[in-house]
């Protein structure tokens, strides 16, 4: 670790330690690391604040409803007396949905992300490009924080790295994703139960709909670019939910050829997500950034209120553009 982030770390510390009213909040659409990340400090601060509160930005997929203590994430009154607010794996204030009222009128916000879009809204930032998940700056903060991750704190912290790694297959995975990671395995948590949580227990809902969304997936330049779509027909048919579509974008990346994988996903009429991947050599979250959107080199996303065929139309056009 180097100085100037042990030292963003130590003011963030002292700020919790003086804080009372401590609010712990994510990004909407949470995912494993959004989710492992949020619980894992939750747990952690709890141990030495009492009135820590985690914020409900958004629902909470199925698939992550076996961590410990998942059942915290509420909604809360935006009168509420905030002393400090925590942001986790949010680039922006925006994504935080419901949460951004409560930090409005936070009197301190720490800012923890690995965003490289991350526009550093905080009071303090500690917000590192380099680090693998969310989770493993809490990791790192945890340890700081001299608390003891226990088993329940590891089950979260190891679920959020592993799923923002893809099984640590992304380019985002170091050494020290490794080191860490055999820490968290010491604590005894049950790998196997977290693994097949998370990864061998979908189910036939969205199995169905993961099939006719790749039935219908589209290639462009020498099959170097694929795009599908999910619509709300689409969904509906298969008595799926928008978490369903969870996994499909980074399946198309992984066909041989493919260079990026987009999935356009509809929320609205006119309101779509696009998901971006990328293989080896294509800034998707250059693409995601003339959006509004970000993310990382290799995955990033936005939203774009308009309908889904200009949607796919100009995403498509920028996509294209990035092989120029």
């Amino acid at each position: 670790m180097n100085h100037s982030f042990e030292l963003l770390m130590d003011q963030a510390i002292e700020l919790i330690n003086k804080s009372d009213n401590i609010y712990i909040c994510s990004h909407v659409q949470p995912d494993g690391d959004n989710i492992g990340s949020t619980l894992g400090l939750y747990m952690a601060i709890s141990k030495i604040k009492e009135r820590v509160y985690v914020i409900k930005s958004d629902d909470i997929p199925s698939d992550y409803k076996f961590l410990p203590n998942s059942h915290v994430f509420k909604e809360y009154d935006t009168n509420s007396d905030v002393d400090l607010f925590i942001s986790l794996d949010s680039s922006d204030i925006e994504r935080l949905g419901p949460g951004k009222e409560l930090l409005r009128k936070a009197k301190k916000v720490i800012n923890i992300d690995h965003h490289v879009t991350n526009d550093n809204f905080g009071d303090i930032n500690i917000v590192l490009p380099d680090a693998s998940a969310t989770g493993e700056i809490v990791y790192k903060f945890i340890k700081r924080l001299d608390v003891d991750i226990d088993k329940d704190i590891a089950t979260c912290l190891y679920t959020g790295i592993s799923t923002d790694t893809g099984r640590f297959m992304y380019s985002n995975t170091t050494y020290e994703t490794h080191l860490i990671i055999s820490d968290l395995l010491k604590t005894g948590i049950d790998l196997n139960s977290i693994n097949i949580n998370l990864y061998q227990n979908r189910s036939i809902e969205r199995t169905k709909l993961f099939l006719e969304v790749l039935y219908n997936m589209e290639f462009f330049l020498d099959n170097k670019v694929a795009v599908a779509i999910v619509t709300q027909q689409m969904m509906e048919k298969n008595n799926a939910k928008l978490e369903d579509t969870e996994g499909i974008v980074s399946f198309m990346r992984d066909t041989g050829p493919i260079e990026v994988a987009c999935l356009l996903k509809e929320i609205s009429e006119n309101e779509v997500k696009v998901s971006l991947r990328s293989k080896r050599y294509v800034d998707v979250s250059e693409i995601a950034l003339k959006f509004d959107g970000g993310g990382h080199v290799r995955a990033a996303g936005c939203t774009i209120y308009d309908t889904m065929d200009n949607v796919k139309n100009i995403v498509l056009d920028e996509i294209l553009k990035s092989f120029r």
